[in-house]
């Protein structure tokens, strides 16, 4: 067992670089099992999820070579099974991603359930729907999800819900479909248009994505032989502004896109940190007080995103006064708030609200990283804190975030990555 050791108190300065999308590279790595063909895909995350997605894509008889560390080739004319293996797609949520290429290329495709962070129910009904509604066939059961069709026709399909999702999903089944398919009520985030765009590169016709329709209009073949750079991530970009202010900190953020952090920028400005666009691809924040109070909700991109609401919460855990949340997207998403008050924060969450009464600092403690960006909100926690914090369940960190301890420790961090040498006394001490 592998865990984080953190000695806080530091603020955090310097300079960080941004990685590739995680939710962008999970879509577009199946994306790439459409074309009969050779791609490349450059800035891509090096990360557990994406390395899981490839070991699937090998198992199904594409040849995937990694050309540098974020770099890989991917050689899909040799495609000899549409049968994902259970016992890995069950270890992240992307693997759903499969379905929609398979059954736009093959017409036949069986999955095993998804897994990933446990945020509550993640039910993938409007994946099934936009399937259905193209022509396919699809039956859940075993523990699989399996999909057929003779041909899949396009045609309008309306999300009941706002699902990233079921619209990367549909677009990926529809771009070889016949006819146009119009996607109404999509989901609007940065990596919806960045698979859009590769979809594009390999010669389909998607219009629209990132607004509130999504035309697709169905072509015969996509070509190969394409190279891809994968989009600047989001989510991992405001995770180091967070933590910026939390730390009190001062840092510049490079190879983000600064137009996708306007949400995290206003919050930030309204609770008194400083935040300058420098470029188009460079953020400065910076914060030399206590931050003051503030309300989140989060939404829909362009709203504040939910996969920032943990990071944002250990702000607002020792922000001036009474902060509140409110989660609209996962039921489950405040399991991150025990941990915090392990570590003197004072914080109660009921359902999908959490009241937040500042306290002056937090101090260190072992706690359990219990999804994926609630491992790195305590790591941010951890920095801030008083003492040694130790952060457990690092395989959830691991799954969105590249080389996360190495780039903390490069803006000032005292953050290592050890062995547990007797694990068992540590999770008996943590019960108690």
């Amino acid at each position: 067992m592998e865990k984080l050791v953190i000695t806080g108190g530091t603020p955090l300065k310097g300079e960080v670089t941004i990685n590739g999308a995680k939710n962008a590279a999970v879509a577009i790595l199946p994306a790439a099992l459409l074309i009969n063909g050779i791609t490349t895909i450059e800035n891509l995350p090096n990360i557990s999820d994406v390395k899981l997605l490839c070991e699937i894509i090998e198992e199904l008889g594409a040849k995937i070579t990694w050309v540098g560390k974020n770099t890989i080739t991917i050689d899909a004319r040799n495609i000899t099974s549409t049968r994902a293996p259970l016992e890995l797609t069950r270890k992240f949520r992307a693997s759903y991603y499969l379905i929609g290429a398979l059954l736009g290329r093959c017409g036949d495709v069986q999955v095993g359930m998804p897994g990933g962070c446990k945020l509550g129910a993640r039910p993938i009904d409007q994946h099934i729907k936009g399937f259905e509604a193209l022509g396919a066939h699809v039956e859940v059961g075993q523990g699989n999800i399996t999909a057929t069709c003779k041909e899949l026709v396009g045609t309008n399909i309306y999300m009941d819900i706002v699902s990233v999702g079921a619209t990367i999903n549909v677009m990926l089944a529809s771009v070889l479909a016949k006819g146009t398919t119009i996607i109404d009520n999509p989901a609007k985030e940065p990596h919806i248009v960045d698979v859009a765009n590769f979809l594009n590169t390999m010669g389909a016709d998607v219009r629209g994505a990132g607004t509130d329709v999504i035309k697709i209009n169905g072509v015969e073949k996509l070509e190969g032989n394409i190279t891809y750079s994968v989009v600047p991530d989001q989510i991992e970009a405001g995770t180091f502004m967070l933590a910026a202010v939390a730390s009190r900190g001062d840092l510049v953020i490079k190879n983000c896109t600064t137009k996708h952090l306007e949400c995290i920028s206003a919050k930030l400005l309204e609770i008194g940190a400083h935040v300058e666009e420098l470029d188009g691809d460079t953020i400065h924040v910076w914060c030399d007080k206590r931050p003051s109070k503030a309300n989140i909700k989060t939404l829909p991109y362009p709203g504040f995103p939910t996969d920032l609401q943990p990071q944002m919460g250990v702000v607002l855990a020792t922000a001036e006064g009474t902060s509140i949340i409110n989660e609209s997207i996962w039921e489950s998403r405040f399991q991150y708030t025990d941990e915090l008050n392990k570590m003197g924060a004072k914080i109660t969450a009921q359902g999908k609200t959490a009241i937040f009464e500042g306290v002056d600092s937090l101090y260190g403690a072992p706690v359990c990283a219990t999804d994926l960006r609630a491992g790195a909100a305590l790591i941010i926690a951890g920095i801030c804190a008083e003492g040694t914090t130790e952060v457990y369940n690092l395989e959830h960190i691991d799954r969105g975030y590249e080389n996360i301890e190495e780039k903390f420790r490069s803006i000032g961090a005292n953050i290592k990555r050890v062995k547990e040498e007797d694990p068992n006394k540590n999770l008996v001490e943590m019960s108690e």
